[in-house]
């Protein structure tokens, strides 16, 4: 176990230097300057900036400096807003994008799980095609579909809940629905398969041949069995959601991440692009980390085969 999960955690990492890498590479091909839309700049600042930023060096320079400071969680000043850095930027930003994104995690499991179930227990029946229906309109609608839907409908038209603010409980409510619904509607399309699956297993038949009570073989057997392959992509829904979406952020008036990053984008700056998405990278992968160790914790089956290799 501790041989398996030291050689993900160096993989881990190892996928983090890359990307690192990467972005690096990527931000340094795309034409452009980060300081030339400042206007009729005098020469003399323009070459002080410059070299401010160290970006007067030569780029394996600026390179081996940049890792040196992300190794130290530092990921420098915003060149277009001075007096903020990368970090304040995340600090401000994360909390709110993690709520709502944790938030609506809980919404798309919980929701998922049970019309996925339902639809397995009840298939070829009106709950299943009604819950697949569902889903496919979770997988086929945009999620800035379902939030102009539900500020529309929801909040301006019945005015059950506020919106374009981000003050108390009540606010968050909305968002994080429009935020779930896509997740939502994948977990109940693969809990569903996954069921069925199960369902048909010889020691589902053996547990019936029992005269095991039809609860106990759905909640003990079948459910664990059948959840494993929704464990297996919540490392990377719950990723996702937690870092937030730029469109629903932006059209509810959240102030999570979503806004920072899409104007380091317009502004080519370059320490909040790259911070936001090493920041971004380090939280996927470390929650797929804790996924595939976790996996070993839910399936025996794992555990039996690693330890006989």
């Amino acid at each position: 176990m501790w041989k398996y999960t030291l050689n993900r955690l160096f993989w881990a990492i190892i996928t983090v230097w890359v990307i690192i890498t990467l972005t690096f590479i990527i931000m340094k091909i795309i034409p452009g300057n980060p300081f030339a839309r400042e206007g009729a700049m005098p020469p003399a600042v323009y070459n002080n900036l410059q070299r401010h930023y160290n970006l007067d060096k030569p780029e394996i320079v600026q390179y081996g400096h940049y890792l040196k400071s992300v190794l130290q969680f530092d990921f420098g000043p915003s060149m277009k807003t001075k007096s903020i850095s990368v970090n304040d930027y995340i600090k401000k930003g994360f909390p709110v994008s993690l709520h709502l994104g944790l938030q609506a995690l809980l919404i798309a499991v919980a929701f998922g799980l049970i019309l996925g179930v339902i639809a397995a227990l009840y298939r070829n029946r009106w709950p299943d095609y009604s819950s697949m229906v569902l889903a496919i309109i979770g997988l086929s609608v945009p999620n800035f579909v379902f939030a102009t839907f539900l500020i529309y409908y929801v909040a301006v038209q019945w005015e059950l809940l506020p919106v374009a603010t981000w003050k108390s409980w009540a606010h968050t409510i909305l968002p994080s629905i429009a935020l779930a619904m896509m997740p939502m509607a994948f977990i109940a399309r693969l809990m569903r398969s996954s069921m069925l699956e199960v369902m048909s297993q010889d020691y589902i038949l053996t547990a019936k041949a029992k005269g095991l009570a039809r609860s106990v073989i759905i909640l003990k057997h079948a459910i664990r069995n059948a959840i494993l392959p929704v464990v297996t992509v919540l490392g990377i829904l719950t990723a996702n959601l937690v870092t937030g979406s730029f469109i629903v952020e932006f059209i509810f008036g959240i102030p999570g991440m979503g806004e920072m990053f899409v104007k380091s984008i317009f502004n080519r700056d370059y320490p909040v692009i790259l911070g936001s998405t090493i920041f971004y990278s380090i939280i996927l992968i470390g929650l797929i980390f804790i996924v595939d160790i976790a996996y070993t914790w839910i399936d025996p089956r794992i555990k039996i085969t690693r330890e006989s290799s």
